[in-house]
């Protein structure tokens, strides 16, 4: 089960007496978590039905105690167990005796997972968990397991073209795109990048690219494109120049990096594209690309450039974004080096 079949599931109240969710993404986790929270407990007292548990620190007989609890004055119980991973390797909880004839605790939720209470909501929480375990091959079996792993390129674009839709504004494909470049995978930062943009623009107004690098980075568009054709005609001067106009001390030049990885791959994209048989409206659209003017600019600067090079330069992309993460050298010193290298001739 997805993350939004879980959530729509609660929204819709009809709420399943266990959910094992798992994954290493912790946003998506924590939102799937309230969102089942807020469903059971929904018109009931929190006070007096609700329990939450740490495995390892609570015994698996409080909890299925807690699970078999009925719910006063309200229709639900809910009970999370949070850190199921501490239970993996079969040992007891903290507070239970070690007894080798024993049944593990995550043997045993499984046990309850076979014939659950209605009246309860169990929801086990683990960043990860060995597939091999009965209870998670009953979840899988049964539907009550919820995935929720980092986010792949496309299913990233998708979630921030939902976040915005959700608070109302409207946003092109290709602006999703570069967000997520110059932003970054992490779910949370990108929740909160959204909020300062949503706030930037007013209520109901799209999301625009002018927005993004006013609030997000000082990267425009227009400069990555200029950096880009910079390092087309091996203006290394150039590309400095800009460089030193756009690069930030504060974010390690890692938007910048984004913004031009973002632009390159349009470019690859679009290369593929036409070399599929498609016409250049349809190559533009494959790329990402859905702005008439931007479409003929995209059309123009790929049919200068070999498709090789590309590959090559995604490859120096690919390397310096490794750099600015783990070496100590002075970052700009490094975004300096990637220019060298993507203005050299390839033999």
């Amino acid at each position: 089960m997805t993350p939004e079949a879980a959530i729509a599931q609660a929204k819709s109240g009809a709420l399943l007496p266990v959910y094992v969710v798992t994954g290493e993404e912790s946003f998506l986790r924590d939102q799937v978590i309230a969102e089942l929270r807020a469903a059971a407990l929904g018109g009931g007292v929190p006070e007096f039905n609700e329990d939450k548990f740490t495995a390892g620190e609570a015994s698996v007989d409080k909890i299925l105690s807690a699970v078999k609890t009925v719910p006063m004055m309200a229709k639900k119980r809910f009970v999370s167990v949070r850190g199921a991973e501490r239970w993996d390797g079969g040992d007891a909880a903290e507070g239970e005796k070690a007894d080798v004839k024993r049944e593990a605790p995550l043997d045993r939720l499984a046990d309850y997972a076979t014939a659950p209470i209605d009246s309860t909501c169990l929801v086990i929480t683990s960043p990860k968990i060995d597939g091999r375990r009965r209870l998670v091959t009953l979840a899988k079996k049964q539907g009550f397991i919820v995935s929720c792993e980092p986010l792949d390129a496309h299913a990233l674009r998708a979630w921030i073209e939902r976040q915005c839709a959700d608070r109302g504004h409207p946003i092109d494909r290709e602006v999703a795109e570069l967000i997520a470049e110059i932003a970054g995978t992490d779910l949370a930062r990108l929740e909160d990048v959204l909020e300062r943009l949503g706030l930037f623009v007013g209520p109901s107004e799209p999301i625009t690219e002018h927005a993004v690098g006013e609030c997000v980075a000082r990267v425009r568009t227009a400069d990555t494109w200029a950096l880009v054709d910079a390092v087309g005609r091996r203006d290394l001067g150039g590309a400095f120049r800009l460089l030193a106009d756009v690069y930030d001390s504060r974010d390690r030049g890692l938007p910048l990096l984004g913004a031009l990885a973002w632009s390159i791959r349009q470019l690859a994209r679009f290369q593929i594209a036409l070399e599929a048989g498609a016409s250049n409206d349809e190559a533009a659209r494959r790329a990402g690309v859905f702005q008439p003017h931007r479409a003929r600019e995209i059309a123009q600067k790929a049919r200068s450039m070999r498709a090789k090079e590309l590959e090559r330069w995604l490859l120096v992309l690919a390397e310096t974004d490794i750099a600015l993460k783990s070496s100590r050298r002075p970052p700009d010193a490094i975004l300096e080096d990637m220019l060298t290298r993507l203005c050299r001739t390839s033999r």
